[in-house]
């Protein structure tokens, strides 16, 4: 693939309007893209080089070239995954636990981007990388629906949905003890756990992000509550770090609780409603919950689980 050269002369109409703004939404490319392209001196102005905060004028010319996508290093692989729905702008995967979702150090095949890039063949590249359809991640022990968008307008529009809150997750979790309210919500900071980089925690806002999550009780004994979860943000490890803030971390999370003998945290995410980014058609997806999860349901007091979940 060759680079993409492009020549635009700015009319009256579009006076005034920040470059990277302009030229982003004109080629669908995301403004952090088009401010590296700037960066870069991949777009000139005039023949000179700009700034992305640059407003730009009428008559100027704006010269850009857009280096080919860089191929990166993913072989596709016969992995089962379980596509609950898809079309030829998205795919909607229920993930199982223990998938990691995309390849890093350590993780290089096996990953649920490895299995994608053999099951769907037309996927999305953004930023200049081909990253094959994420949108969004999942832990590696979570489990549930994941969004794969299959070209780069849905995946731009997907992600800037993500961004002004318009696609609502929820999740179901099983936590350890007897949540004394029937709902809550939940607003802090999130941001790295100084005394362990590998974890986040609830920290002050110089130091993390806002993050707000949503929870209900749908059922609970002495023990065990089985919650019903809705997050507005979506930081690293949310559910599970303000679950233990609360003081009722998810059971088998080992990392922000005492081990015990699940294997992974239960935790899923069940559903996603949002509208369709080419169509606007309003969009709810459910995803079944896995085995372990439903035998752990039972086991800790909850059979009904399904007539709990329907009501």
């Amino acid at each position: 693939m060759k680079n993409q050269k492009e020549i635009i002369i700015i009319s009256s109409e579009k006076a005034r309007i920040r470059i990277d703004k302009f030229l982003a939404e004109e080629f669908d490319l995301t403004r952090t893209r088009i401010q590296n392209l700037i960066k870069d001196e991949n777009i000139l102005v005039n023949g000179k080089k700009t700034k992305a905060s640059y407003k730009i004028e009428e008559n100027d010319e704006i010269e850009m070239e857009i280096p080919k996508l860089e191929e990166i290093e993913i072989k596709p692989e016969n992995i089962e995954i379980n596509i609950v729905y898809e079309d030829e702008d998205l795919a909607i995967i229920n993930k199982s636990a223990g998938m990691v979702v995309h390849p890093a150090h350590g993780h290089n095949s096996g990953t649920l981007v490895n299995a994608i890039m053999y099951h769907i063949k037309d996927l999305s590249g953004i930023n200049g990388k081909i990253r094959p359809g994420i949108v969004h991640r999942l832990d590696k022990d979570t489990s549930g629906l994941i969004i794969i968008a299959k070209n780069d307008k849905s995946h731009l529009k997907l992600s800037n949905m993500f961004s002004t809150k318009e696609i609502k997750k929820t999740y179901l979790t099983i936590v350890k003890g007897k949540i004394n309210k029937k709902s809550g919500r939940i607003v802090t900071n999130i941001g790295r756990n100084k005394l362990d980089r590998k974890k986040m925690a609830v920290v002050d806002a110089t130091n993390g992000k806002n993050a707000i999550t949503n929870f209900e009780v749908l059922a609970q004994n002495e023990k065990f509550s089985f919650v019903k979860v809705n997050i507005e943000t979506g930081r690293t490890h949310q559910i599970r770090v303000h679950m233990k803030y609360l003081g009722f971390p998810i059971l088998g999370d080992s990392t922000y609780g005492r081990s015990d003998s699940e294997k992974r945290q239960m935790l899923h995410s069940y559903k996603l409603e949002f509208n369709h980014p080419a169509s606007n058609e309003k969009m709810m997806i459910f995803g079944e919950l896995p085995q372990d999860f439903k035998k752990a349901l039972k086991k800790y007091g909850f059979e009904d689980f399904e007539k709990i979940i329907e009501g």
